[in-house]
């Protein structure tokens, strides 16, 4: 007989969640300071929060970590924008209009399995080490969830709402915009939450071989020099910036629900 799922308490939540942490802290600084892996390549925690408070303020490869950072987030704030710019608008055109479905679905269907680092090569043969190229590769990664979510929105708007509007005679853009729009929101805004974490993943890949700036040019940079500490807080860096950008869409997901705009 399978036992029945009990639910943890909100301090049950919160303390196995500390001890993880814990756990996890544990094992990390055993095996830097017992040697098991040289603390050149695995120092310890303390370590690794010490040099990432020196890089706020003490530049490496041509900047702060926070001016490598603002870097990057410009770079994910343009990739991702024109992403949903495209995506948002495209998916629910697609959703209404069978035929421009029927034409863009294959494409678009063989073009998503591409991993959006393998456009890295014609970013840097087209752009360079320039904006364009990592801006390309944050697109690559964005377009996809954005498209699919506001393509599913569409599709499943309950068809009453759809028919009472074509009886008072609404046309085709004031139903796209008036009724699946709306209705679309909560798919919308999920979609937004996924291609944001792809959005920004594909710009640390970006950043590690097409930019001169940024997080992951930083990282690079240290690489070569073997600076364990630099590369760690770097990567401590590009994990607190994800974690917000998620807290903000989520929040905004909640928002959304909550106010019954699905």
């Amino acid at each position: 007989m399978i036992p029945e799922f009990q639910p943890l308490s909100r301090l049950e939540t919160i303390l196995y969640g500390l001890a993880s942490i814990i756990l996890f802290f544990a094992i990390w600084t055993g095996l830097s300071t017992t040697g098991i892996v040289p603390r050149q390549f695995l120092p310890t925690p303390y370590e690794v929060i010490a040099r990432f408070v020196q890089l706020l303020s003490i530049p490496f490869a041509g900047a702060t970590l926070q001016g490598h950072l603002l870097s990057s987030v410009i770079r994910f704030s343009e990739g991702f924008l024109l992403g949903a710019a495209v995506g948002i608008p495209l998916g629910l055109l697609m959703g209404w209009y069978r035929l421009l479905d029927e034409i863009i679905s294959p494409i678009f269907d063989a073009a998503r399995f591409i991993a959006p680092i393998a456009w890295v090569p014609f970013a840097a043969l087209w752009f360079g080490t320039g904006i364009g190229g990592p801006i390309l590769i944050i697109f690559a990664g964005a377009l996809p969830p954005c498209l699919i979510n506001s393509y599913r929105g569409a599709r499943f708007v309950n068809r009453s709402l759809i028919e009472a509007a074509q009886m008072l005679g609404t046309g085709n853009t004031r139903i796209i915009l008036e009724v699946l729009l709306p209705a679309s929101t909560a798919s919308i805004v999920a979609g937004l939450r996924v291609s944001a974490g792809l959005g920004w993943q594909s710009l640390i890949g970006a950043e590690l071989i097409v930019a001169s700036t940024g997080i992951g040019y930083m990282m690079v940079q240290a690489q070569m020099n073997i600076y364990t500490t630099t590369v760690m807080s770097s990567m401590l860096a590009i994990g607190l910036v994800g974690f917000g950008i998620d807290v903000v869409l989520r929040w905004i997901e909640t928002t959304v629900r909550r106010h019954g705009l699905a």
